[in-house]
């Protein structure tokens, strides 16, 4: 398919300390903003360049109009052409859908390391959704009119129960939700139908993988799978939901990720040393 304008956001860091460059890749049914909330100002003020990219038909990027024909494979080309703007290695930090569009860029591309939020279970959302379906009746009913602006306090409630934590409150729901918008349902049926892609060999790169024990739409129990082939590191977050990067335990995830990039500063920096 032929390239267009992708929207790639930067946040310059406000302490400079040379942490190097993160890249947030978003989710199915929204954009890049969600991640000024809370995560990028955080990584600003820790000392990281910030990039937020908006996959094709989403935010600022061309392609709303033929959203429908973008599948993952084009999101991963999205990141590749975000990779190659920002000019430098990148950590790349994906959200759910936006983490299986960063593993996908990796089958070719490169990263300094990876960090897969929420991700889409190695077996698809087809199990999920049927689970979605039956815990809550009127969610894709909802989901429907949350697309289409339609923000009311039944609709919030229910998000607020499938997205977030517990301890959520009605104001980070409501300012999430005008976030909300449509999907390509050609990425919507490969997520469902990951089983029937052959499997890849995995580029060897350091990878961490996040979750929320109260994740209603991927269950952690998953995480350990999305791990395996990148013999990466899960943390479970006690008491958090889906959308961890605005979710009410948000900085514990920050934290976590801020500590683990920081070691993976000094290792190579010891090994570096080693070298010379």
């Amino acid at each position: 398919m032929p390239r267009h304008h992708i929207q790639v956001h930067r946040h310059p860091a406000t302490a400079h300390a040379g942490r190097g460059a993160l890249l947030f890749v978003h989710g199915a049914y929204t954009h890049s903003s969600y991640w000024e909330f809370n995560f990028i100002p955080y990584f600003q003020r820790h000392g990281y360049d910030c990039f937020a990219v908006d996959l094709s038909g989403h935010g600022g990027s061309a392609g709303q109009e033929r959203l429908d024909e973008f599948g993952i494979d084009d999101y991963a080309e999205d990141i590749a052409c975000a990779v190659r703007l920002i000019g430098e290695p990148v950590t790349i930090i994906g959200h759910s859908m936006g983490s299986l569009a960063t593993q996908r860029y990796l089958e070719k591309g490169t990263a300094r390391a990876a960090i897969f939020l929420s991700p889409v279970p190695s077996t698809g959302t087809g199990s999920s959704a049927t689970q979605l379906a039956m815990r809550f009746p009127t969610y894709f009913d909802a989901l429907e009119e949350v697309i289409s602006g339609v923000i009311s306090e039944e609709n919030n409630d229910l998000m607020a129960k499938i997205y977030f934590s517990s301890e959520a409150t009605g104001d980070e729901v409501l300012r999430f939700l005008p976030t909300v918008g449509p999907e390509s349902q050609r990425a919507v049926m490969e997520m469902a139908m990951l089983l029937a892609r052959p499997p890849v060999r995995r580029r060897k790169l350091p990878a961490l993988v996040i979750g929320g024990e109260a994740d209603a739409i991927f269950p952690s129990s998953q995480l350990f799978f999305t791990a395996l082939p990148w013999q990466a590191e899960v943390i479970r977050i006690p008491g958090a939901g889906h959308m961890l990067p605005i979710d009410s335990n948000w900085q514990a995830v920050a934290e976590h990720i801020h500590q683990w990039v920081a070691a993976l500063d000094s290792n190579q920096a010891v090994e570096m040393l080693a070298v010379s």
